[in-house]
């Protein structure tokens, strides 16, 4: 089957290989190389929302980690860090399939993938081109008009654009890279209203962050960028000279749930927010068996 994957971030290379992994015949039509999408930007620790509590979530999360593991792909590691959340919440679903889960109030413990994501990135599409998959980088304005038999909508903020979904919608995402003094854990602190995180990636560490809905500017804001850098070194003092490396956004594409459906033609893989990296392969095998 000749399939248009639209989309050129971790969700549609991942979609991709797993098409062309099955043996359709696979275009992925992008208007930005892997290292200029979203999900470039991510901090690349892998595990969903704290309220994201569904058995399909649970299902890609635990899928997703499970490939990382074995993929033996560059930028990718496993590590034990801590999540610290509010310490009335409830353990969510998804952490039962996290290994070495230690939880008590007011803190999750456990091992995932760390995900380098331009290294990352760059090596998917590496891998997904070996297995014959054509990239064309164009701007698509009508799913309508691809000469496919079937197309995949996996077009992060454009996702609902193409789909005329108007619940999609943009949230800026700050992030600072500092040089990496030998951390050995991540952590995430979404205990209060402002989340902190420190994920570290060998040479440099991502700190952030923001949630900014309505954001349309990938400029960084050189006060946050400030106010991130003192945040993230009281959560993790081992930062205090850290060299700060530069600073990035990305526009998050969300929505009130994941659409991940068949509509004719067009199977819709979008809305994934933040939790692109965790849910990818998870997601990539529902389009697979939707094709």
């Amino acid at each position: 089957m000749r399939i248009s994957v639209v989309g050129g971030g971790v969700i549609g290379l991942s979609c991709a290989h797993r098409l062309a992994g099955a043996g359709h015949d696979v275009t992925v039509l992008t208007d930005a190389g892997p290292g200029e999408t979203t999900s470039a930007v991510a901090g690349g620790v892998l595990f969903p929302p704290l309220a994201a509590n569904s058995d399909r979530v649970d299902r890609w999360t635990s899928t997703s980690v499970e490939e990382y593991r074995t993929l033996g792909a560059p930028g990718v590691r496993m590590l034990r860090g801590t999540y610290v959340v509010p310490r009335e919440a409830a353990l969510p679903s998804w952490a039962l399939s996290m290994p070495g889960l230690d939880h008590e109030p007011g803190r999750l413990t456990f091992t995932t993938a760390l995900v380098d994501t331009p290294v990352y990135l760059a090596w998917l599409a590496g891998e997904v081109a070996a297995l014959g998959v054509r990239t064309e980088f164009r701007t698509v304005s009508r799913l309508d008009d691809l000469d496919a038999d079937l197309v995949v909508n996996a077009a992060g903020l454009g996702g609902g654009r193409l789909a005329g979904d108007g619940t999609v919608v943009p949230v800026g995402g700050q992030v600072v890279h500092l040089a990496d003094p030998g951390l050995t854990e991540w952590i995430v602190d979404g205990s209060t209203a402002v989340l902190r995180h420190v994920i570290p990636h060998g040479r440099h560490v991502v700190c952030g962050g923001t949630q900014e809905p309505g954001r349309d500017s990938v400029e960084p804001d050189p006060g946050v960028t400030a106010d991130i850098v003192r945040r993230c070194r009281e959560l993790v003092p081992a930062l205090a000279d850290a060299p700060v490396l530069g600073a990035k956004v990305g526009l998050r594409p969300f929505r009130p749930e994941v659409r991940l459906e068949r509509d004719g033609r067009v199977v819709h893989c979008y809305g994934h927010g933040g939790a692109g990296i965790t849910v990818a392969w998870g997601c990539a095998d529902d389009v697979l068996a939707l094709v």
